[in-house]
C-alpha cells in the first residue's frame, strides 16, 4: 500500500515494507525488535493471534492477542488471517485487518513470525515482503542462552533445539542473514537493511512522477 515516507525530502510516495524477523527461539529476534521499535517511529509491530496461555509479565492486545482455540479455528474460517503456523501444539496468526491498519497510517509492519509464515506472507505480498533470518553464534550458546532464561522445563529446551535445527535449515527462503554474536552490532545491521529497503527504486511509486516532470 503506498503511502508518503517521512524522511524524504522529496515527500515521495513509496510503497509499504512488511519486515519479517526470524530466527530460532533465544537467538535474539525479540530484543532486535524491541530495539527496531523504539528507535523507529515508521515501524509498527503486527500484534498475532495465539491459542497459548498468557505468560507472567505479557498483556493481552500487545505481546499477543490471546484467544482460545474455537475462536482460532473460526478467524481461520473467515480468512482473517494474512498467516498463521502451528507451533508447540499451539497456533499463531497474523491478523489481516491489523496490518491493513498499519499500512494506512503511513507505516510499516514488523512481523515476529516463523519461517512458514514467511513463506506465506511472501506468496501473498510478494515484493513488499523484507525477510531477515537471524542465527545464533553457535547451536550450544543457543542452548545455554534458553537453560539461562529459566522460563522453560528442560522437556521443552530439548524441544525447542530440535526445532532450532529444522529452522536453521530454512536459512535460504530469507533476503538476509546474520548472526547475533553482537546484539549491538546485530540490530545496527537490521535497521540498515530496513532503511535501504525503504529507498528501493521499485517501492518509490512517487518517483515515475518526480523524473517526468524533470524531463518536461
Amino acid at each position: 500500500m503506498p503511502h508518503r515516507s517521512h524522511n524524504d525530502p522529496h515527500k515521495f510516495r513509496r510503497r509499504g515494507v512488511l519486515f519479517v524477523l526470524s530466527s530460532p527461539s533465544g537467538a535474539g529476534k525479540s530484543t532486535i525488535a524491541r530495539k527496531l521499535l523504539k528507535a523507529d517511529d515508521q515501524l509498527e509491530m503486527s500484534v498475532s493471534y495465539t491459542t497459548r496461555a498468557i505468560r507472567p509479565g505479557e498483556e493481552d492486545g500487545v505481546d499477543y492477542h490471546f484467544v482460545d482455540l474455537e475462536r482460532f479455528r473460526e478467524m481461520v474460517a473467515n480468512h482473517e488471517f494474512l498467516e498463521w503456523a502451528h507451533v508447540f501444539d499451539q497456533r499463531y496468526g497474523t491478523p489481516r485487518e491489523g496490518v491493513e491498519k498499519i499500512l494506512a497510517s503511513g507505516r510499516d509492519v514488523l512481523f515476529d513470525i516463523d519461517w512458514q509464515g514467511a513463506q506465506q506472507l511472501f506468496q501473498l505480498a510478494g515484493g513488499d515482503v523484507v525477510r531477515v533470518f537471524i542465527l545464533p553464534p553457535s547451536l550450544p550458546e543457543l542452548r545455554e542462552r534458553l537453560v539461562n532464561r529459566r522460563t522453560d522445563s528442560m522437556e521443552i529446551i530439548d524441544r525447542r533445539m530440535a526445532r532450532a535445527t529444522a529452522e536453521v535449515s530454512h536459512w535460504d527462503g530469507y533476503d538476509y542473514v546474520l548472526v547475533n554474536d553482537d546484539v549491538e552490532q546485530c540490530y545496527a545491521s537490521v535497521h540498515t537493511i530496513l532503511r535501504a529497503e525503504r529507498l528501493k527504486r521499485s517501492r518509490q511509486t512517487g518517483l515515475i512522477g518526480f523524473i517526468r516532470g524533470l524531463n518536461k
